[in-house]
């Protein structure tokens, strides 16, 4: 019965998050872009300066308010638990790859998701490499790998980014002109619903994936691992609301919320290896994570630091990624993101080899 009503309650999680992602489109934000974590932190990361990409710079609302959205509910629940030291410097450099793997693609699982559900088939080729990353993170899972065990910290360590979001939701109410903006119609950095808008579906999506345990890699991982669809559903719920909105708003407005196919697909490119390789970089590295960004930014804003680093290894991949030139455009993959994807595997490996069981007890 337990598990009955908690699929239930993920079910309904996901039809809830389907439906605010495609209604902020709607709204202001991006084409198949109601959210996306890796475009939303790279955004971020230009409006601090930490890139100079002119057009992907914009402080979204949605990333501080999936932070307080989880730090208020897990408050609320008293689930506010400060834990870190499973080797924090480890996973700020698996979120680093797992950034350059999303900015490959062009989008973070929760993307891959909504563009599916606005008809890109391209995003199609991305989940076939983000299955095939979580294959290879469960084979790791299943050989004994580990990142070892966390510690309790005190609430003022715990409660450190959720703080940084809410001086950063000031900065961007009170003094704007110390960030960095796209300027009107000059790329995705300038398409955005109304701040508060912004704020209020990140506190849904923060506290309803925060209440849940909603993970893009987790259905996944644990469908391979133990058979358990739960978390699997949620990702599954999220398509099918997200789709049935769009087909609504195509057919009530004069938009383009749905398009069936491979050309014309906005902020999305069509190299179909590329697409897989960069989220099978993407999966592999949030399983041995623990979870995908979007999880990431849950744990942290539950007091999680080595989350909040893993985060912070987020923001420094997509800055790094638009500094060298190696995240994609429409027009595809640059050389630079293929030599990057490529080592990024390499050193997921490594780190999932290095930190097997067997391993650690030879070091």
């Amino acid at each position: 019965m337990k598990g009955s009503k908690e699929k239930l309650q993920i079910i309904i999680a996901g039809l809830l998050i389907g439906v605010v992602a495609a209604v902020l489109v709607l709204l202001g934000n991006p084409a198949n872009m109601g959210f996306c974590i890796a475009c939303f932190i790279r955004d971020t990361a230009g409006a601090l300066g930490l890139h100079r990409a002119a057009a992907v710079q914009y402080l979204r609302p949605e990333i501080i308010g999936i932070i307080l959205g989880s730090f208020l509910f897990a408050l609320g629940k008293k689930e506010f638990s400060p834990r870190g030291g499973s080797s924090p410097m480890t996973r700020l450099l698996l979120g680093f790859f797992a950034m350059i793997g999303c900015l490959m693609f062009l989008g973070c699982p929760f993307r891959m998701i909504l563009r599916m559900a606005g008809g890109d088939l391209n995003a199609l080729l991305g989940l076939l490499g983000f299955a095939a990353g979580i294959g290879c993170g469960v084979i790791y899972l299943k050989r004994g790998y580990s990142l070892k065990r966390t510690y309790k910290l005190p609430a003022s360590e715990g409660g450190t980014l959720p703080a940084v979001a809410l001086f950063l939701l000031i900065l961007l109410l009170a003094l704007p002109s110390l960030l960095l903006f796209t300027e009107e119609g000059g790329g995705p950095g300038a398409k955005h619903a109304a701040i508060w808008i912004s704020l209020l579906a990140g506190v849904i999506v923060g506290g309803l994936a925060q209440r849940t345990r909603l993970c893009m890699v987790g259905g996944i991982r644990d469908a391979i691992l133990f058979k358990e669809f739960k978390l699997l559903f949620g990702f599954i719920a999220i398509f099918a609301a997200a789709l049935v909105t769009n087909l609504v708003l195509t057919a009530a407005t004069s938009g383009t919320y749905f398009n069936l196919g491979l050309e014309g697909q906005p902020v999305a490119h069509m190299d179909g290896l590329w697409n897989a390789l960069g989220m099978l970089l993407a999966g592999f590295a949030c399983v041995l994570l623990g979870g995908c960004p979007l999880r990431q930014l849950v744990l942290a804003g539950e007091g999680n630091t080595d989350s909040a680093l893993t985060v912070v290894g987020l923001l420094l991949g997509a800055a790094f990624a638009h500094n060298f030139g190696l995240a994609s455009s429409a027009q595809g993959p640059t050389d630079n993101g293929k030599i990057a994807v490529i080592f990024g595997i390499i050193v997921v490996i490594a780190i999932g080899e290095f930190n097997l069981a067997s391993n650690r007890k030879k070091g």
